[in-house]
């Protein structure tokens, strides 16, 4: 984790160097942000500035790449072929089935989440259906946004025909002046068949993934 308090750019390279001396095969890197309403929030902390968080976000690409990784998402950098299956199958929208306390799943168009009260889930657990909570049947629009905030995640990006395939209609169809508008701003990129975040993008990717939203 990074732009922890009292964190400078070099302590980080120092940290990311150390790490990848030790023959890692996958390495996640975020940073630090101090949610509201929380004790941590509360305390005096001095914390790295802008552009300290900007400079350590790029040094952290650089750096691993000279170790062999690559950047196949917004904060995980892997070897090749240990990039994690968890991490991709989430931001390219795979189904799975959580087990357990309080597990997430995506599953037949719902997502939902397991019942956190241990009695109940001993109860009912050979009943799936009575200890499922927070049920959310998802429309077409939320699949697409969920296609598009999700995927752009990946630093490969989005892909035309995979669009195409899973919604019946092209991008441009629903998107095209948003895809248009952050090419003219160097946010986004077209390559072949993919749309992806520039360098540039991606530190400002929340922002820009509002705007894929849809009104239902």
């Amino acid at each position: 984790m990074f732009a922890i308090p009292g964190q400078t750019c070099e302590n980080w390279k120092h940290n990311l160097e150390t790490i990848a001396e030790l023959s890692t095969e996958h390495i996640s890197a975020y940073s630090l942000i101090i949610e509201e309403g929380t004790p941590f929030a509360q305390k005096k902390l001095i914390l790295p500035t802008e552009d300290e968080e900007y400079q350590m976000y790029e040094d952290t690409a650089e750096i691993l790449r000279k170790y062999g990784f690559h950047q196949y998402e917004i904060s995980n950098y892997a070897r090749d072929g240990f990039e994690c299956r968890h991490n991709k199958g989430y931001w390219q929208r795979t189904e799975y089935l959580g087990a357990g306390l309080g597990a997430a799943s995506l599953f037949q168009g719902k997502r939902f989440s397991n019942t956190r009260d241990m009695q109940t889930y001993l109860a009912d657990s050979t009943e799936p259906e009575k200890i499922r909570e927070d049920v959310t049947t998802l429309s077409r629009n939320n699949e697409i946004e969920e296609f598009m905030f999700l995927g752009l995640r990946m630093t490969e990006g989005i892909s035309e025909r995979q669009f195409e395939r899973n919604f019946g209609c092209r991008i441009e169809d629903i998107y095209g002046s948003v895809l248009a508008k952050y090419k003219e701003m160097d946010l986004l990129e077209h390559t072949g068949e993919f749309w992806r975040f520039t360098r540039k993008g991606i530190h400002v990717s929340n922002p820009v993934l509002a705007d894929f939203l849809l009104d239902e």
